[in-house]
């Protein structure tokens, strides 16, 4: 007599008696396996697979890479997602819906791509790899509502392009919203893209971004008086409310990169909700400066805009100690701090 036995498990932790199916030797998905026991037996025989597959899962960003006999680069930082989950979660994250306009930083396969697409959202992506380029743009060839551009994201005008397409929309719809950004980002350029993208609160509302945990961390989570306090820390803040949404652990991607990654929300202030300062650029200034000589104190590190005892006397005005040292202010206190130095 046999019975047949249906349950969910590892593929990894199977060793059987003939070979499996690709799509078992190379995902890292759980899978339903039917399997056969007789009372003269005890090996395990497959009979049945079913592998638990989405649109956009191992197979079809691994598909989309070998078509073109493309390797992920390393000095691009390229990490394909494999769970489309991940990816629906992105957009949930960024409350995209139909009539949206979403701006994406390196789409790859465009697996998150099709995700903001079949959310009613119109797409505009940019990525470095012309590789990638035309493999998005031929993937999407039949959407109206997808155009894909080949530039460093990071040297490319994005406030012209955005400003052109905005104005462009409201024509059509004086009701337009703001449009958003839904990245998977490439990690070495995470930095760089914050400090490009959170400025621009008249441009987006929402920036969701998959960050490295611990960069995810650093943005939103650091404490005062610790070496993760630094001025884009107070950057962040002056111009967005972050939020640290979930972890995304590193099994997730193509090829597995060596830490693990996180959804972060920055919510844009728009520029009219900007901390009162008189001038941004030298609200930052003055915050860069402090953080040269972060173990320093203020009446130090700040001596090359006015004298210690000014610095000094500004401190006391803003209510702060005279021995303060940057690591000790939050964003409230150097506007004060910034604030009263301009008056004098």
């Amino acid at each position: 007599m046999s019975v047949v036995i249906t349950s969910t498990i590892n593929s990894k932790s199977l060793s059987p008696t003939r070979p499996f199916p690709s799509c078992i030797n190379n995902s890292p998905s759980l899978f339903l396996i039917s399997a056969s026991f007789s009372r003269r037996s005890s090996n395990i025989f497959l009979t049945k697979v079913s592998c638990a597959k989405s649109p956009d899962d191992y197979h079809a960003t691994l598909k989309s890479l070998n078509s073109r006999g493309r390797f992920p680069r390393k000095s691009l930082g390229q990490h394909y997602m494999l769970n489309s989950d991940i990816n629906d979660q992105l957009a949930a994250a960024a409350n995209v819906k139909e009539g949206d306009f979403v701006l994406e930083i390196g789409p790859g396969t465009g697996s998150l791509t099709n995700v903001l697409l079949n959310l009613g959202a119109t797409v505009l992506a940019i990525d470095k790899d012309p590789h990638m380029v035309d493999l998005v743009r031929e993937r999407f060839a039949g959407s109206d509502k997808f155009k894909v551009l080949q530039e460093d994201f990071v040297k490319c005008h994005i406030r012209s392009h955005m400003l052109s397409i905005l104005e462009s929309r409201r024509l059509s719809d004086p009701d337009f919203a703001l449009a958003k950004v839904v990245s998977n980002l490439p990690f070495n350029i995470s930095t760089d893209v914050v400090k490009l993208l959170l400025p621009m609160g008249d441009i987006f509302s929402h920036v969701v971004l998959l960050l490295q945990d611990e960069a995810a961390l650093r943005l939103v989570e650091p404490a005062l008086r610790t070496s993760e306090y630094r001025p884009i820390n107070i950057l962040v803040n002056f111009y967005s409310e972050p939020e640290y949404n979930f972890r995304v652990p590193r099994e997730n991607f193509f090829p597995q990169p060596k830490v693990d990654a996180a959804v972060v929300t920055f919510k844009l202030k728009h520029p009219r909700d900007y901390p009162d300062v008189s001038s941004t650029k030298s609200f930052f200034s003055l915050v860069n400066s402090a953080f040269n000589g972060k173990r320093k104190m203020l009446r130090k590190s700040l001596q090359h805009i006015s004298s210690s005892p000014e610095i000094e006397k500004a401190l006391g005005v803003a209510g702060l100690p005279v021995t303060s040292r940057p690591e000790e202010l939050t964003l409230g206190d150097f506007v004060k701090l910034h604030n009263v130095i301009a008056r004098e």
